[in-house]
């Protein structure tokens, strides 16, 4: 048997104290000019309290014209001193107790809100699928710019080391930059980036070669990478197990399997966010039945040569230590759970807990609202943002000295929510 205490030794020389890491989740804490403030420093504070082996940041963007919300922290080119004490603070926090931070690096392409720019870049200009105008016409990126984000990519992990973190992730999932790369439903280039999966990895395989040569062998390194799209014509879980094999030879430190977009946002355990849902079927286990990604990561352990860490769903002891028994899973991905109490998970690595606290059921509009065959309705939506901004205004509260407030409803987390990424947008668009 192989339990959530025991320690991970990484390809790199590293090891891990224990099976449990904090997944990256957006914080939104960042200053007008998008650099890391003391509500950081608070919040990881809390999270190296938690028990958990390793911390993961929150989307670090590399280009501040195309950010996933905007409160996101962003390194382009040198730090100045003032920036630099800010990301040295916040490693300082999140590395005590021996605890380890490793920075998620990202790039959210043409998942960027209009509020933040209305005409993102992507590999393609093709925009997203979803209702409403909140995501702009994207415009396809030259091939002189995906050579600049490359070098923008290996900064941000080389002011990583410098600024203390102890690892760095290349944020390869979820829909943002390097995903739709990899897609041939958002990447329709004719040129080296696109066409073949070869050609559509190459963006993410060159990346991650320039991050190693900016941070060298012994810094552990990580990429994150969906199971499959789930959307038709989309990233299949075919090229997510070719993918793999690619990665293999880049000598990755961990591999984590997420999967799903803003389209198809399985990464929050619901779908049908847009019409062409393509279910890859894979057998059931038991365990599945917490972790969304589990058995996906079972198939790609089978091709994988470095340890795999998956994150959605997991809650119960017994299910994390059956992954990791049965090898679908080296570590062990823990997000919401600790938004409402950032200390369960040394419960859990203790034994005087058997599962993780679970809200989602505070936050139901009405019955099905997770249902994965539901049709898309304005409902659903509300439901969908209201729990996303119920889970990111509890960050908002640590990050402000607060306890979380779990008695919160979804309809006041959703007006909160969107009113405080308004007057982010706009303290953003005036520094």
């Amino acid at each position: 048997m192989t339990h959530i205490a025991e320690p991970l030794a990484l390809p790199c020389g590293v090891t891990l104290r224990n099976r449990l890491a904090k997944a990256a989740m957006t914080e939104g804490l960042a200053d007008p000019t998008n650099a890391a403030t003391p509500r950081h420093v608070r919040l990881y504070s809390r999270w190296a309290e938690s028990g958990c082996a390793m911390l993961l940041t929150g989307n670090v963007q590399i280009d501040r014209r195309n950010l996933e919300r905007p409160g996101n922290v962003v390194i382009e080119g040198p730090q100045s001193a003032e920036r630099m004490a800010a990301l040295v603070a916040c490693a300082k926090a999140g590395t005590a107790n021996g605890t380890h931070l490793w920075m998620q690096i990202s790039h959210a392409g043409r998942q960027t809100q209009k509020i933040v720019n209305p005409e993102p870049v992507a590999p393609s200009a093709v925009p997203l699928g979803l209702p409403g105008k909140q995501f702009g016409m994207p415009r396809a990126l030259t091939g002189a710019e995906i050579e600049d984000l490359i070098k923008r990519f290996a900064n941000a992990a080389k002011v990583a080391r410098a600024a203390g973190f102890t690892g760095a992730q290349l944020h390869g999932a979820h829909g943002y930059l390097v995903s739709q790369f990899l897609s041939p439903k958002s990447n329709i280039r004719t040129d080296e980036w696109g066409g073949s999966l070869a050609n559509r990895a190459r963006f993410l395989i060159e990346t991650l070669r320039a991050m190693r040569s900016a941070v060298g062998a012994d810094f552990p390194l990580s990429v994150k990478l969906n199971s499959a799209d789930f959307q038709k014509g989309g990233f299949s879980h075919e090229d997510s197990l070719a993918v793999v094999q690619m990665l293999n030879a880049e000598k990755i430190d961990l591999l984590e399997i997420s999967g799903g977009t803003y389209e198809q946002p399985k990464m929050a355990g619901f779908g049908g966010a847009v019409e062409g849902e393509v279910v890859t079927k894979l057998p059931a286990s038991t365990r599945a039945r917490e972790a969304y990604f589990v058995d996906y990561a079972a198939s790609i352990a089978k091709v994988a040569e470095m340890p795999l860490m998956v994150t959605g769903g997991f809650r119960s002891r017994a299910a994390m230590d059956e992954g990791l028994t049965n090898g679908a899973v080296d570590l062990i991905g823990i997000g919401r759970p600790l938004c409402g109490d950032p200390t369960c998970t040394q419960a859990l690595l203790d034994g005087s807990r058997d599962a993780l606290p679970a809200y989602e059921h505070t936050l139901r509009l009405g019955p099905g609202w997770l249902s994965q065959s539901s049709p898309f309705t304005a409902v659903k939506l509300v439901n969908a943002w209201g729990a996303q901004g119920w889970y990111c205004l509890q960050l908002l509260r640590m990050g402000a000295g607060e306890d979380p407030d779990l008695r919160m409803g979804v309809f006041t987390a959703f007006r909160r929510y969107m009113a405080n990424e308004q007057r982010t947008a706009k303290a953003l668009q005036q520094g």
